[in-house]
């Protein structure tokens, strides 16, 4: 597999990782008591942005390893996963 493909699939994993840590450790404006006029009160007190970066990276890479031992070092592919599931029909 090139570099640009194992690539692009970190790329997608992080793509997916960073919509499930998003909303990890998000407090809203009105668990704080701290609504800002105009705004709705289940908006984000605080953004943590570098924080859902690096957990999003951290996360992705954990992914995208088990995928790369999974499908280069031991040879599954998609055909494998259904494999497991039962005899085809």
């Amino acid at each position: 597999m090139s570099a640009f493909s194992t690539f692009a699939v970190f790329f997608i994993i992080w793509w997916l990782t960073l919509f499930t840590v998003l909303p990890f450790g998000v407090k809203t404006q009105a668990e704080e008591n701290d609504v800002v006029p105009g705004s709705v009160e289940s908006a984000p007190a605080r953004f943590h942005g570098l924080r859902v970066v690096l957990m999003t990276t951290v996360v992705a890479a954990l992914i995208h390893l088990g995928w790369y031992v999974l499908s280069v070092k031991f040879g599954y592919d998609l055909d494998a996963i259904f494999g497991f599931i039962g005899p085809e029909a």
